[in-house]
């Protein structure tokens, strides 16, 4: 058994997953600021729905009829 090539592969394994931890950390706060920015983009349309008031005729939309 060759103990230098053992700490070396041990050593490589380590460095993978220290690499593959910090991307995922990357990733994770990636989800975060986008959850962040669409929540803060629904708060804004929310409240610029309220503003626009009522859609002139509430019955728009509501149905769709499709004949093949």
């Amino acid at each position: 058994m060759d103990i230098a090539a053992l700490s070396m592969g041990m050593s490589q394994m380590q460095v993978a997953q220290q690499t593959s931890i910090s991307v995922m950390k990357m990733a994770m706060e990636t989800g975060t600021e986008q959850m962040t920015d669409v929540m803060a983009m629904v708060e804004t349309s929310t409240s610029s729905a309220s503003i626009a008031g009522p859609s002139p005729d509430p019955n728009i939309g509501q149905l769709l009829d499709i004949s093949v």
